[in-house]
């Protein structure tokens, strides 16, 4: 504070005697014209030259503060100097960034970039927002912006990172008549592919496999199909293929499964290559397959078409890589491309169980990378992803899009064609297969309930045709007539009778009047369920139940329903003795309760399984029993417990392969009747011929029977 007054002291005595100079310099000049042409003011001059004292101690003044003032300026300059050098603002720059990019870096607007350049060697005009700037004008600009620069390499890296997708392999089936040589060829693409790889031989089919040229470009071939596997990939959604190359052979021509080809490649919407094949034969007429494919769409560049065609032998492998470089340009001009980043999403080519492996699928990949560890979900399994092999057994690392890869690590198989879809955890993918299974059991009861709808919709109409046929008739009539109907069958014999479908339920109705009688017919007419237990009128009446009533429902091996009357003792005894039975009721809703039950007594129970427990097969082994080798499942119970006394049934790829109960059950060589949850144990079977395979399930169950009800609703 007190350097701030000092200088505004010094500034304004500086001020006083500026005005001191001027003033008395205007003195001396004028002093000295009038000593020229005038004598008028003598004693002014006379005073004004007698102060020479006054004007030198004033010069001195004024320049000493001027000495100070200067002085002070150029250290308050240099300081601010030296703080600007200190407070140069740095900006990060890389090689060949834009003008934005280094605008948003200097947090400046792009116009002090142009104007920065105006007066260089750079034509502005043609500079855009979007513009890569060489390094000396990015230099230029800093330094005009008077910041300093610092040179980045992390930067100059990620500008140049490629985002684009990337061309990826084709995916090429080989399709044509049965003994045309597609298995040939196969076979000899892949033995020279594993001979360029001084692979030393196959080692383990997958399925699909890589075949690389001379160029270094690769093609990947699927060895699974045939048209059935072909048809239900693609009924599944499942694109896999890219390339379809149609195998002809040159000394038969088109036959039935070549067309059928050529309408899977259609339908599919994939492109053709045509591979005459046999053409080492003395026979071979390649033109003749040409022209004989024109009647189906299949038109050869030799004829004007776009369908390359090309000439060769499988058995001695001439042309076989003609006809890979024909495939690979027919996929640059597709321009086949594939994103490696991201989740990964392929398809299941084929599935299987592999002892000491467990279920093992191969693969295509279609986008992303496959690594150790992915989380994966096909279908109605899921897997985390434990090692990966390529078409010669070797274990791999990663698969890229195209590649043909074996993976290790599903909980259950898929099928083929399941699309596979990369999630983030494990609890994720068992919450996707849940919901997946809950909407197959959904799809499946719509189902069911529709064929039961269709099927009662059927009885109702021909229970509804039977009631319109009696529908003019008086109901005495009406019952008259199914009576007599009834008549006609009585003609048979007890054994006859005995032998008769026990599914049925024949009834004699008995009233005290014929409203009463009348109103239980009418509810009668309305049962609907025949296909379940036939309900069979024998006879009805008005009054109480007589001896002749006892002896029809032995006959019919029947029930006798009253209706507000009654059985004297000697008729209730003489039905106990001919085991018939007599049912009596004052309420008509009990009587119709009551043939309910009946109905339902009828029918055959239900036989519900209550599982127990449930165990997965870990390892297989045998044990030697006598000169018998029993085959021997070692287990490990996943829920409830085993009792070996139930039953069980063995669970393979979701079917139920084998029922029975088991021959022993040990634990630590000990024979044990109950395994809980969590413990280990050793299984065999009462069945020699069953094998145990590792991942099977099995489950034991206990069977109860549960009485099945009618589905007869008469409305009350």
């Amino acid at each position: 504070m007190n350097q701030k007054i000092l200088k505004v002291e010094n500034l304004l005595r500086f001020h006083t005697i500026c005005r001191q100079l001027h003033s008395l310099g205007q003195r001396r000049i004028l002093a000295q014209w009038k000593h020229v042409f005038s004598s008028a003011y003598p004693v002014w001059t006379a005073q004004l030259y007698s102060w020479p004292w006054q004007t030198d101690m004033l010069f001195g003044a004024a320049l000493s503060q001027y000495r100070l003032l200067v002085t002070k300026k150029e250290e308050k300059s240099r300081k601010s100097q030296l703080s600007s050098t200190k407070s140069k603002k740095e900006v990060e720059v890389w090689i060949g960034m834009t003008v934005e990019e280094l605008a948003r870096a200097m947090e400046k607007d792009v116009d002090c970039i142009y104007e920065a350049l105006m007066n260089t060697t750079m034509d502005i005009d043609s500079l855009e927002a979007d513009s890569h700037l060489d390094e000396v004008w990015i230099k230029e600009v800093i330094k005009k912006a008077g910041m300093k620069l610092k040179w980045s390499k992390l930067k100059q890296d990620k500008v140049r990172e490629n985002k684009d997708a990337v061309r990826r392999s084709p995916v090429v089936t080989i399709m044509g008549h049965v003994d045309h040589g597609k298995t040939t060829l196969l076979d000899k693409l892949r033995k020279t592919q594993v001979a360029a790889s001084e692979a030393g031989g196959i080692t383990q089919h997958i399925g699909a496999f890589l075949v690389s040229l001379p160029s270094g470009e690769k093609i990947t071939f699927l060895d699974t199909p045939g048209h059935a596997a072909f048809s239900a990939m693609r009924a599944r959604g499942a694109q896999v293929t890219d390339i379809v190359i149609l195998v002809v052979a040159a000394d038969d021509g088109v036959m039935k499964q070549t067309v059928e080809s050529i309408q899977h490649a259609k339908d599919a919407q994939v492109p053709i290559v045509l591979a005459i094949n046999k053409c080492d034969k003395a026979e071979a007429d390649p033109e003749k397959v040409k022209k004989e494919l024109l009647a189906y769409d299949v038109v050869c560049e030799d004829y004007g078409g776009d369908v390359q065609a090309v000439h060769v032998s499988a058995l001695t492998g001439d042309n076989l890589m003609a006809l890979a470089e024909a495939t690979v340009t027919l996929a640059e001009m597709l321009e086949l491309k594939a994103d490696p980043t991201g989740p990964v999403e392929g398809t299941v080519i084929e599935s299987f169980t592999d002892k000491g492996r467990g279920p093992v699928t191969t693969a295509i990949i279609q986008r992303g990378t496959l690594r150790k560890g992915s989380i994966l979900v096909a279908g109605k399994s899921w897997a985390k992803v434990r090692s990966m092999f390529d078409e010669n057994g070797k274990t791999i690392n990663e698969a890229s899009p195209s590649m043909p890869v074996g993976i290790i690590g599903w909980r259950d198989l898929p099928s083929a064609g399941d699309e596979i879809l990369e999630v983030e955890s494990e609890r994720r993918a068992r919450e996707v297969i849940d919901w997946r299974k809950f909407e197959q059991e959904q799809e499946k009861n719509k189902e069911n309930l529709k064929v039961i709808e269709e099927k009662r919709k059927e009885h109702q109409d021909a229970h509804r045709k039977a009631r319109e046929k009696y529908g003019t008739l008086h109901w005495k009539e009406r019952s008259f007539i199914k009576y007599q109907k009834n008549k006609e069958q009585k003609p048979l014999k007890l054994k006859e009778k005995a032998e008769r479908d026990s599914n049925v339920l024949p009834i004699i109705i008995k009233g005290d009047v014929d409203g009463s009688v009348e109103a239980i017919l009418n509810i009668m007419d309305t049962y609907d369920a025949s296909h379940e237990c036939e309900l069979e009128l024998v006879h009805f009446g008005v009054g109480d139940i007589s001896e002749n009533d006892v002896n029809l429902a032995e006959t019919f091996h029947g029930v006798i329903y009253g209706f507000n009357v009654n059985a004297g003792n000697v008729i209730e005894q003489s039905a106990v003795k001919k085991g018939v039975k007599i049912k009596l009721h004052k309420i008509i809703y009990r009587l119709i309760e009551d043939l309910q039950e009946e109905l339902s007594s009828r029918l055959p129970c239900t036989v519900e399984e209550h599982i127990i427990g449930e165990a997965s097969v870990l390892a297989t082994f045998s044990i030697t029993e006598g000169k018998k080798k029993v085959p021997v499942a070692g287990c490990r119970v996943q829920k409830g417990q085993l009792e070996k006394q139930k039953k069980f049934k063995l669970i393979r790829n979701r079917q139920v392969i084998w029922k029975g109960t088991l021959t022993s059950m040990k634990h630590h060589k000990d024979d044990i009747s109950i395994i809980k949850t969590g413990m280990d144990c050793g299984l065999s079977l009462d069945e020699e011929k069953i094998e145990f395979k590792v991942g099977d399930e099995i489950v034991c169950y206990e069977e109860k029977e549960v009485l099945t009800k009618t589905s007869w609703d008469p409305g009350f």
